[in-house]
């Protein structure tokens, strides 16, 4: 298999546990980020030495609970953000690759890959909002079926191997969308995409899923390292999970569940991420909350100072 590309490599294989951040970071509820802001907080992300940059993919302003996401393309947006960073990773968590045609997923990718100067990791979902599909006049009861089919298609575009390749010569009548890449872009299925874990790990080039109290992602780990060993030969598959974040101003409060996270202080933080490094988390993608009294800037900046360099010394042998 051909070799992975920096982003992969540097965010995913470190031989520690690496920290990104879901961009936007200071979006307004119910308004569009603004891009200077956001640029500022990602060159701050970058030079502190965060590993990745992730975004979402909403294609409508459809309310999902509370929320109505007001966010811009992601293709898009990450080509920005690569433009005003050197270093960090730029990522999809995730694309809803049911609603796109896969040539077009492929097509951004590489080209996302080649402007970012290989600094592309692409996550894929197979949505969860009926009145998208309805709107995109797609059968919501058969993504899983279009997920795994043209997942099939993407991967094979986005590998440089000539025998992986086939599959998009096949479907192009043998021409390509662009040169193929120099190495390998790693492929994320987040969260169940409606497949099965044994079906991810033989597919996927790790899998991304969410923050859940530590004995049950314990046993989500444990599920995944036995899928591995079963469909994937036992080859280290990097577990990335989200944590939604409200970090405190008095670095000693002790951690606090929230939905979907916890709100801590950064050594209550830290005693948390090197638990689930432990256990086996490859990287945990952090979404700072939004009614947060502190400026997302601020927020950025003590986990740069004060949380990475304790992370960053305990640095593993990485997974073969």
């Amino acid at each position: 298999m051909a070799p992975f590309n920096t982003a992969y490599r540097q965010t995913l294989l470190a031989g520690r546990l690496t920290l990104g951040l879901m961009m936007p970071l200071a979006r307004p509820h119910g308004a569009m980020a603004d891009p200077a802001s956001e640029l500022q907080l990602a060159r701050l992300a970058d030079t502190l030495g965060f590993a990745a940059l992730w975004t979402r993919d909403v294609p409508v302003m459809v309310p999902q609970g509370e929320e109505t996401a007001v966010l811009d393309e992601p293709f898009i947006w990450l080509t920005a953000l690569a433009a005003a960073t050197q270093r960090i990773a730029l990522g999809t968590a995730a694309a809803v690759l049911p609603l796109r045609h896969p040539l077009h997923v492929a097509k951004a990718a590489l080209s996302l890959n080649r402007l970012s100067n290989d600094r592309f990791i692409l996550g894929l979902g197979s949505g969860d909002r009926e009145a998208e599909f309805a709107i995109f006049q797609q059968d919501i009861a058969l993504r899983g079926d279009v997920f795994r089919e043209r997942w099939n298609l993407v991967r094979s575009a986005l590998s440089p191997d000539a025998h992986e390749r086939a599959a998009l010569h096949e479907a192009t009548g043998g021409h390509d969308l662009m040169a193929a890449p120099a190495a390998r872009i790693g492929m994320l299925v987040v969260g169940s995409a409606r497949q099965s874990l044994q079906w991810t790990a033989a597919h996927a080039d790790g899998w991304a899923t969410y923050h859940r109290d530590e004995a049950r992602q314990q046993g989500r780990i444990g599920l995944w390292q036995t899928a591995l060993r079963e469909r994937a030969g036992g080859e280290a598959k990097p577990f990335v999970q989200s944590l939604q974040l409200d970090l405190q101003d008095d670095a000693d409060a002790p951690a606090e569940p929230i939905e979907l996270g916890l709100r801590a202080g950064r050594h209550a933080l830290v005693d948390y991420l090197d638990r689930m490094e432990d256990a086996g988390v490859a990287h945990v993608l952090l979404n700072l909350v939004r009614n947060s009294r502190r400026p997302a800037q601020d927020v950025v900046d003590e986990l740069g100072r004060e949380v990475l360099p304790r992370l960053q010394g305990h640095a593993r042998t990485p997974p073969a």
